[in-house]
C-alpha cells in the first residue's frame, strides 16, 4: 500500500511595510506600526508606559526625534542608545 502525502496550508508571518500579516489564511493579523512611537522612526519601540531604558530594547544607534518619551537620546544629537 502506498501512502499519498497530505498537503496542508502553510502559514507564514511576514513583516511588510511595518505591518504584520498572516499569509496562507489571507488574514491581516496586526499593524505593527500602531504600537510604534513616532519618535523612533527607524525601529519599532512602543510608547510609554512603561518607561524603557536602552537595556530594555535590542536596538542601538537609531534615529530619535523629539519628544523622545523614553529619553534614549540623552545628549540630544538625534541618535539613541549610543553607548
Amino acid at each position: 500500500m502506498r501512502f499519498k502525502p497530505m498537503l496542508q496550508p502553510i502559514h507564514k508571518i511576514l513583516l511588510l511595510g511595518g505591518g504584520l500579516a498572516l499569509l496562507g489564511g489571507g488574514t491581516l493579523v496586526a499593524q505593527a506600526q500602531q504600537d510604534c512611537d513616532a519618535s523612533y522612526p527607524t525601529v519599532c519601540i512602543p510608547p510609554p508606559p512603561p518607561d524603557l531604558d536602552c537595556g530594555d530594547i535590542p536596538h542601538r544607534r537609531f534615529e530619535v526625534r523629539q519628544p523622545d518619551p523614553h529619553r534614549f537620546d540623552g545628549d540630544f544629537d538625534g541618535i539613541g542608545c549610543e553607548k
